[in-house]
């Protein structure tokens, strides 16, 4: 069973992960610190709330705006894969 300790660790080594690196173009840079930037505030809101210290209207815009966030990930994600296998279908 997983303690509640472990898991924070886990978190806590998975956290880097989601940085953006230096080398990636400038735009892509800031769009992957955007997104970290959303998912962030949604930590602290959430943790803000079960301590009793943040509104659920807060918690639940911060969620919103976490989800618009991910779904434009996804839909950027979709269109560089499907332009990957556009190119991979081009005659050499």
């Amino acid at each position: 069973m997983i303690s509640p300790t472990s898991a924070a660790a886990a978190y806590g080594r998975a956290r880097p992960e989601i940085s953006p690196a230096d080398t990636l173009p400038q735009g892509v840079t800031n769009a992957a610190t955007d997104f970290a930037r959303a998912l962030e505030q949604v930590d602290l809101t959430a943790t803000g709330a079960m301590a009793g210290m943040t509104d659920t209207h807060d918690l639940v815009h911060s969620i919103a705006q976490a989800e618009i966030a991910l779904e434009t990930v996804v839909a950027v994600r979709d269109k560089v894969v499907e332009a990957y296998q556009e190119i991979l279908r081009m005659p050499v």
